[in-house]
């Protein structure tokens, strides 16, 4: 039988939840807020006309006076043929196999989303990915509708993970994206701006009209 002095009461409990879900959505606000400086609209840190990189030898590429958005996003392109391991666990110090999946049929049909849609249309598409980590910004700061928030963090991250992890130059080191993809995962099933966050004033007042059946409240009240 567990001594009741010897474990946390549910207040304690609940209140480093809290505390811990606050600190880590306020740290997913800040690092989104810290990458909307290097790709500002309208041209979105690219240089020479929007140009991407081009495709060279292996691992290779040539710049192409590319710059901001327009080179990272053409480094997805130019890295998608290649096979690409990710959730790697090299155990052979261990004198057993490395344990990894490799991603590039999923990489190729980002590449073929990038080359087709996104890079003809950056001047359109670039205000969308510049919109999208703002939104995330100012979702988590405030805590106003932190799933919805989440879920974008989810889709922009995925994303990225998809395009970057792992590639050789620059070497882009997959935990760096993978856990920025789990904190959003962890922040979606928390709802993290329910305390210290607007949405904990905002869903008693939605309440209410979710339960007389209005559609809009009822999904704010799932975004919240």
């Amino acid at each position: 039988m567990i001594n009741p002095v010897d474990s946390p009461t549910p207040r304690a409990d609940s209140r480093l939840y809290k505390i811990c879900m606050l600190i880590a959505r306020l740290g997913l606000a800040y690092l989104f807020f810290t990458q909307l400086w290097w790709k500002l609209p309208p041209r979105f840190g690219c240089a020479n006309d929007f140009a991407f990189p081009q495709p060279a030898a292996a691992n290779y590429w040539v710049e192409n006076g590319s710059s901001g958005l327009c080179y990272w996003m053409g480094l997805e392109s130019v890295f998608a043929p290649q096979d690409r391991q990710v959730l790697v666990a090299d155990m052979r110090s261990a004198g057993l196999p490395t344990i990894s999946i490799n991603i590039k049929p999923i990489a190729q049909a980002n590449a073929l989303l990038l080359d087709n849609i996104i890079i003809p249309g950056i001047r359109f598409f670039g205000w969308v990915i510049w919109l999208a980590e703002f939104w995330i910004f100012l979702s988590m700061f405030l805590g106003l509708f932190s799933r919805l928030g989440a879920l974008v963090s989810i889709g922009i991250t995925g994303q990225l993970y998809v395009g970057l992890a792992n590639i050789p130059r620059p070497y882009e080191w997959e935990w760096a994206y993978g856990a920025i993809l789990l904190l959003s995962v962890a922040l979606l099933g928390a709802a993290a701006g329910r305390f210290v966050g607007l949405d904990g004033w905002l869903r008693p007042r939605l309440a209410g009209p979710a339960s007389r059946g209005n559609v809009l409240a009822r999904l704010a009240l799932h975004l919240s």
